[in-house]
């Protein structure tokens, strides 16, 4: 799974240009004669209402596609004008220094002339800065051997992009103020290379972080006619004073050098907090460099959200520990479930389907929930789906009520479209172990705008009791032998039915008063992709920070 945000800006749709009174009395002239003699009324035959031709939308969806994917060779030859569109296209994501663009179609529409028209969502993101959005259309027209091509023009690439004039990108130089840890301790990118898309992210929302800005100028003069997006703003402290982060720096050099050591090369991010206050210790992420996915990213939690799931249950007294709740290899809910590598267990109690992992146990447990109820309690209690306020972008997770009773059952167990990342996760641990809620933060004095509820302690000795025995006799035993009564709970995140070695390994820890999350991409089980990535972390760091 994957994933982000960026600062955006909108632009209108330029106005269509004006017909002559007398093409639009001749067409409206040929519509309703066509429809007086197909006895259906002068108004039943509306040129607007015609269908597109389905090869027309396809050949604008996969000049997107190829625009997209940087392959302007084969976007140019789906034009009438290859070799020139090929060249824009080149010049415009180059020189505005546009890396991977998102270029999403909306519903095509017929013209009177017969050219579709496909109207598309551009979200550039321009290296550094951020994300450039605008809106903008594809005219096809049908050629004379039948197929469709986009009508070339500038203003296919962007509305305002022209003969005359065309797109500049200015960067202001800044310079950016020392940023330390709690203690003080200055970071940088060199000495905690993980860190580096963080300490951007943390000196822009300080306001000094790269700022620029894309001008409309005329290409003969240069002079500028506008200015399309800006990204930053302006220092909200004096560019000499440091910005102080809640990080640590003993414990992100030991999350840094976990990932290097255990995550074996794959796609892995990881994040510690502390339980009492939220305050974020450690935000690892390998490879270290591009995208923040520990606090950004979106991943199916797998069966780390068994966590809110038992917490769901319990809240209503549905299940108790040592009822019998059976483990089946397979379940089939509109779809077939199963176990990691189909195991089963027999008259389990639901303690050990929670320390095993139990897929189908928990999916046969979905009607004592409704189906909003899940959602409900995550945000109640856990803040997920609230808007958080951490000190640099992040996703705050989503949790849809399901659509159907398959999507219900894939909730159950953290799949469907249940979506979070390791900062949320390593939150949903730190809560179930105290029962209370904190807002993580970065940076320490940010706004806290959530709502929540303290979960009654008798769910959170549940909890606790549960993710202690995944440690010592469970899925997580990869723990098991670490001083401080570590507790867990082990998740495996499906990304493809097809492919299990596509799957991600999860798992979620506290220690005292520290919660951690890992995820491991492609990482098959989390007991054995992320557990020995945080074994690692708390064998390297045997005290809580102070």
């Amino acid at each position: 799974m994957s994933e982000t945000r960026d600062r955006t800006t909108s632009h209108r749709k330029p106005g269509n240009v004006a017909r002559s009174a007398t093409a639009v009395a001749l067409a409206l002239a040929v519509v309703a004669g066509g429809a007086y003699l197909a006895e259906l009324g002068p108004f039943a035959a509306d040129a607007s209402a015609a269908e597109p031709d389905p090869a027309a939308v396809a050949e604008a969806r996969a000049f997107l596609a190829d625009w997209a994917g940087g392959r302007m060779p084969s976007a140019g030859g789906r034009t009438t004008d290859p070799g020139k569109a090929q060249e824009v296209l080149r010049n415009f994501t180059a020189g505005l220094s546009i890396d991977k663009p998102n270029l999403a179609a909306a519903k095509a529409t017929v013209s009177e002339n017969g050219t579709v028209s496909v109207p598309f969502t551009a979200k550039m993101p321009v290296t550094d800065l951020g994300t450039w959005t605008y809106d903008s259309k594809l005219p096809l027209r049908k050629q004379q051997d039948g197929t469709w091509k986009v009508h070339w023009t500038p203003a296919v690439v962007h509305p305002k992009l022209s003969s005359t004039e065309k797109f500049r990108l200015e960067r202001e130089d800044t310079e950016r103020p020392e940023i330390t840890d709690r203690g003080g301790a200055a970071l940088s990118g060199g000495k905690h290379p993980s860190l580096a898309p963080v300490l951007n992210q943390i000196a822009g929302a300080a306001g000094a972080g790269p700022r620029g800005a894309i001008q409309l100028v005329d290409r003969a003069t240069g002079e500028v006619k506008g200015t399309e997006a800006t990204f930053g703003k302006k220092p909200d402290r004096p560019t000499d004073q440091p910005i102080r982060t809640t990080l640590d720096s003993t414990w992100q050099s030991a999350a840094e050098k976990a990932l290097t050591s255990e995550a074996k090369g794959k796609d892995a991010a990881l994040v510690a907090l502390r339980i009492d206050n939220g305050e974020i210790l450690a935000v690892g992420n390998s490879p270290s460099s591009g995208f923040n996915r520990a606090v950004s990213g979106t991943y199916a939690p797998g069966s780390t959200w068994k966590v809110v799931t038992t917490s769901a249950l319990t809240l209503k007294n549905a299940v108790k520990p040592n009822d019998i709740v059976d483990c089946p290899k397979y379940l089939t809910v509109g779809k077939q479930f199963h176990n990691v590598e189909t195991g089963e267990h027999r008259n389990a109690t639901f303690l050990q389907d929670f320390t095993e992992s139990c897929n189908t146990a928990f999916i046969s447990l979905r009607d004592k929930l409704g189906d909003r109820e899940l959602g409900d309690v995550a945000r109640k209690y856990f803040g997920i789906g609230q808007e958080w306020h951490i000190g640099i972008p992040s996703f705050d997770g989503s949790v849809p009520a399901p659509r159907d009773q398959t999507e219900k059952a894939a909730s159950m167990i953290g799949q469907g479209r249940v979506l979070a990342n390791p900062l949320l996760m390593a939150s949903v641990a730190a809560t179930a172990a105290s029962g209370t809620f904190h807002q993580p933060t970065i940076t320490g004095g940010s706004k806290d705008t959530t709502t929540t509820s303290k979960l009654p302690q008798d769910v959170v000795t549940q909890l606790r009791a549960m993710m202690r025995a995944t440690v010592t006799d469970g899925t997580a035993k990869v723990l098991d032998g670490l001083p401080g009564g570590v507790g867990a709970k082990t998740g495996t995140a499906e990304v493809t039915e097809e492919d299990p070695d596509s799957n991600n390994g999860w798992i979620v820890a506290t220690r005292g008063n520290v919660a951690v999350a890992c995820v491991v991409e492609k990482g098959k089980t989390g007991g054995a992709s992320a557990g020995p990535v945080v074994r690692s972390l708390l064998s390297a760091v045997p005290d809580d920070p102070s």
